[in-house]
């Protein structure tokens, strides 16, 4: 994983800590939100973990289960191993894999981002991650009221707090940052809706953020 990506979903994981006092935290409480976020990271990383290898057991047994029912094995003598047979219905079978895939590279995501923030060589992560917050503190009714602009007929307030907060990350690299290429940014943004958000996150902040790239003439 790139510091840059990590430091990218440890902002957001910071940013959904905040209450309403953020413009008064120092920096000091920033990096002891970080490091709750991350020790909140790595526990959600092992519950996932966890899960996982359940699922795989329940799994497993149920093959095993199928396979010394299945009719060519009960006729075979106490003790004798079991001939493989067929299954019904892979479908189900990759569905439940594709589940457990998914949820493997969450955790390891999770641990490579703790990873990264703890060791000393890799300060860049955290050190960006505050930065973003910090600008985040200082800019922060700019930053929402441009969300606004771009939000019809809606009040930012009451937008997904995790769409909400995807947009505030993409706004500050965009506009107060500007050292990120434009695309990657955008498309970083949008791999924290999938796995975070809801259905509609990705074409919603897409929308949003191609009217800030448009109107802002970044490029």
């Amino acid at each position: 994983m790139q510091a840059r990506r990590a430091a990218r979903e440890l902002a957001f994981i910071l940013f959904s800590q905040f209450d309403k006092k953020i413009t008064t935290y120092s920096k000091k409480d920033l990096e002891d939100i970080i490091l709750k976020s991350v020790r909140i990271l790595k526990s959600s990383a092992t519950d996932e973990l966890k899960t996982a290898v359940g699922s795989l057991v329940i799994m497993r047994d149920q093959i095993e289960n199928y396979e010394a029912d299945a009719e060519i094995n009960l006729k075979r003598p106490i003790g004798a191993v079991n001939i493989p047979v067929q299954l019904p219905m892979t479908s189900d079978m990759v569905k439940s894999i594709n589940n457990m895939i998914d949820i493997a590279e969450k955790a390891l995501t999770a641990l490579e981002i703790a990873e990264f923030t703890t060791l000393d060589s890799q300060n860049e992560v955290k050190e960006y991650a505050i930065r973003i917050a910090e600008l985040f503190q200082k800019n922060n009714k700019e930053i929402d009221d441009t969300i606004q602009k771009y939000v019809k007929n809606w009040d930012v307030n009451r937008l997904v707090r995790m769409d909400k907060d995807i947009l505030r990350i993409a706004i500050i690299e965009l506009l107060y940052i500007k050292d990120a290429p434009m695309k990657v940014v955008v498309d970083e943004a949008l791999e924290l809706a999938k796995k975070y958000s809801t259905e509609d996150s990705s074409s919603f902040i897409n929308g949003i953020l191609a009217k800030v790239i448009v109107d802002y003439g970044i490029n």
